[in-house]
């Protein structure tokens, strides 16, 4: 028997709160499972990006979906979001964004028993041992970090070394980041910080962190002063491993490298944040790679790969302070959080 829906139509909708930096794959990802289980949606979109979900919405009324089964409220998500998570007509929201703003939703829906998913913040470490290939490693390293512009929450933002590979792959890392000149996103390896405030938040970051006495490889920490919102990839070393560039999420195209005396010190390193969205290891070794697998405390795992990029075809979430760890996103496990199962006796 397939399991039950949540509710038919629009009873009891279900409402995805998206982020600016995938304003449509997130806002698709997100609403599908809803209405392939029949169930409605109330889209509330980021304030910056607005227009993708409008389009999609439009895109779903041609197409013939019923009206009132796909919506869309825009607005200051700090009201909308609010309103929504306490709107007893929502039976379920699923969000991603900031770790503040989604602990406090699920403290709104939690009182009232509905159901939430949430995809938070990342502090996303990289693993590189001796026995890795330092130009691919930095390649790895590079696309993860400066990638997107550094803007997902997947981005790698921290690296710990062993000291045989140091010194290469620091050099390596910083000829990759050579090549992430900050242009237009259409044309450019790297494209514009998404705003001001996040343009002046990259810049605080990397500032704060050469005055607490780090070493800035590549980048400049006053960045851009043409107005274009142009931050040069950032390379940051010798920082202490509680330095705020190393333990708090940044958004921005900016990473910091630390030395580890070996495999084992990495990884309690990598495990030793509040995050644990996705990690990553680079090494030659299959036994390594699937230890580091199984004792990494994140929801995905590259081996050999950037942290930033994904599957729709699997699961998608974390741990500890980047989600619920409840429902995941896409793939199959998709559905669980918009379906609910019964089960179901028949006498004859």
């Amino acid at each position: 028997m397939p399991p039950a829906l949540w509710c038919h139509g629009d009873d009891c909708p279900h409402s995805p709160v998206t982020p600016w930096n995938f304003p449509i794959a997130i806002p698709a990802w997100k609403t599908a499972p809803a209405l392939i289980s029949g169930n409605a949606v109330v889209i509330k979109p980021a304030e910056l990006t607005p227009l993708s979900a409008t389009h999609l919405a439009r895109a779903l009324q041609d197409a013939g979906l019923p009206a009132g089964v796909f919506n869309v409220v825009h607005g200051k998500g700090r009201v909308v979001s609010d309103a929504l998570a306490r709107d007893p007509r929502i039976a379920g929201m699923s969000f991603t964004g900031s770790t503040k703003v989604g602990l406090g939703l699920q403290e709104i829906l939690n009182a009232r028993r509905a159901r939430v998913q949430l995809e938070m913040g990342g502090k996303n470490g990289v693993l590189v041992l001796d026995d890795a290939d330092p130009r691919k490693a930095a390649q790895v390293v590079a696309a993860g970090a400066f990638g997107l512009t550094g803007q997902a929450c997947t981005a790698t933002s921290r690296v710990y070394v062993t000291p045989g590979i140091r010194t290469a792959f620091l050099e390596a890392l910083v000829a990759e980041a050579a090549k992430y000149t900050p242009g237009d996103g259409l044309e450019s390896a790297m494209g514009a910080v998404v705003s001001q405030q996040q343009f002046e938040q990259d810049q605080a970051a990397v500032r704060g962190a050469v005055e607490r006495g780090a070493t800035l490889l590549h980048g400049e920490h006053d960045g851009d002063s043409s107005g274009a919102l142009s931050f040069p990839a950032a390379v940051l070393t010798d920082l202490a491993f509680d330095d705020p560039a190393v333990t708090e999420e940044i958004f921005g195209p900016v990473v910091a490298v630390l030395e580890v005396p070996d495999y084992e010190a990495g990884l309690s390193a990598i495990n030793g944040s509040r995050y644990g969205l996705t990690a990553g290891i680079c090494t030659d070794s299959l036994a390594l790679a699937t230890d580091f697998s199984a004792r990494a405390q994140a929801g995905v795992i590259k081996v050999n790969r950037p942290t930033a990029g994904l599957d729709l075809n699997v699961p998608f979430g974390g741990v500890k302070d980047s989600s619920t760890n409840t429902f995941r996103e896409q793939g199959r496990s998709a559905l669980e959080f918009f379906t609910w199962g019964k089960t179901v006796y028949t006498g004859v």
